[in-house]
């Protein structure tokens, strides 16, 4: 079959932006790619330093819950059934405070 010169030129003309066209959509692909893998590594730096500062408030609660328990061994107003009574409650929290 007997194809003239513009089919010809039309088919080249038609591959070369489908060739151009395949490219732009591989490299937007990569770019895409690549965008997603720099949140993927960002998001794994945060998460790395949540879990940190979750392990640091973990061991400070721990420490002030062993300093609670302690402080709740001597403190008056735990023991003193009549410090609300002849004692103002602001003076006697003030003598359970660390100066």
């Amino acid at each position: 079959v007997f194809q003239s010169h513009e089919e010809d030129d039309r088919k080249v003309r038609r591959r070369e932006k489908n060739r151009v066209a395949a490219q732009r959509s591989r490299k937007k692909q990569t770019q895409k790619a690549d965008k997603l893998h720099e949140e993927y590594e960002s998001l794994e730096q945060e998460n790395t330093s949540l879990k940190r500062e979750i392990g640091k408030l973990t061991d400070e609660m721990k420490h002030l819950s062993e300093v609670l328990k302690d402080h709740e061994k001597i403190c008056p107003l735990l023991h003193c059934t009549m410090n609300f009574v002849a004692v103002p409650r602001p003076d006697a929290l003030a003598s359970c405070l660390p100066r």
